[in-house]
């Protein structure tokens, strides 16, 4: 099975079980009590109390890019990898009437859920579009911002997402996305354990990786702000789920992984070729 299939497979199965009344938290086997450090209170009650329960339970994000992104009134946002929708549905109420919030997702199972809860919320300025964040469906210079929440580090190709982010943003335009990344060397083994990539750990790049990789494609003004960093009894949470021996893997690992908030800029004056096409 690709990397591709089994995130399909594993996303697929967890909009299944909102609908069924559960999910899981990257892989974990409980739901509602915080039970993952990565995914669980990224939300205020302010924030959830909008929005149906299905988009909340279905939101296996490291962050809240809604909460640190620059949003006004009249912006077109993209969401890429948006699952059940929560993102796109806080974005949709902050650009307002005037602007517009679009939600990319390969996954079908969470492309009807996310529908449904557009439905349930009531939320007219709201577009969910099937696609691969690699290859984004949408023109040259179309979006103000791009959010995204944990989705970017399961890319098999990282450098194309953000060739593709750059290409749809506007001049002028921001990347406002959370995501896990990494300080130092990770073991082998667990860039090596396939179920981690799901679980949004072992595709995570370092620190300095991804600034490079922003400015390669062509952005400035980058900047990484760290929002959790993860200890060894955090690391023993998710690892254990997934059948590692934490023993082992947990001491390498502590604090060496964290949730950031990552920002860019699209210049807006013409820089690569094609920035102003």
């Amino acid at each position: 099975m690709t990397l591709k299939e089994t995130v399909q497979e594993r996303y697929g199965q967890a909009a299944l079980r909102v609908h069924a009344g559960s999910t899981s938290c990257c892989g974990a086997s409980a739901a509602l009590d915080g039970c993952d450090p990565i995914t669980a209170n990224l939300y205020d009650a302010a924030q959830t109390g909008e929005l149906p329960q299905e988009a909340v339970l279905a939101s296996l994000g490291c962050g809240n890019p809604t909460a640190l992104a620059q949003l006004n009134p009249g912006d077109v946002v993209l969401d890429l990898g948006s699952g059940g929708g929560i993102d796109v549905l806080l974005s949709a109420r902050r650009v307002g009437p005037t602007g517009k919030a679009y939600g990319l997702d390969m996954t079908d199972e969470m492309l009807a859920l996310a529908r449904e809860n557009q439905r349930k919320s009531a939320v007219e300025n709201v577009e969910f579009l099937k696609g691969e964040i690699e290859n984004i469906p949408l023109p040259d210079n179309s979006v103000d911002v791009i959010i995204s929440n944990c989705v970017i580090n399961l890319s098999g190709d990282k450098d194309r997402v953000l060739r593709e982010a750059f290409r749809v943003l506007k001049p002028g335009g921001r990347f406002s996305v959370s995501d896990v990344v990494t300080r130092g060397e990770v073991p082998a083994e667990v860039r090596k354990n396939m179920l981690l990539w799901v679980g949004c750990i072992a595709g995570a790049l370092q620190d300095n990786e991804y600034t490079a990789k922003l400015a390669q494609a062509g952005f400035t003004n980058i900047g990484i702000e760290p929002t959790r960093v993860y200890d060894i009894e955090d690391a023993r949470t998710f690892l254990s789920a997934q059948g590692v021996d934490v023993d082992i893997i947990a001491p390498q690992v502590d604090g060496k992984f964290m949730s950031a908030f990552i920002r860019a800029t699209k210049p807006a004056s013409c820089c690569p070729p094609g920035c102003c096409q």
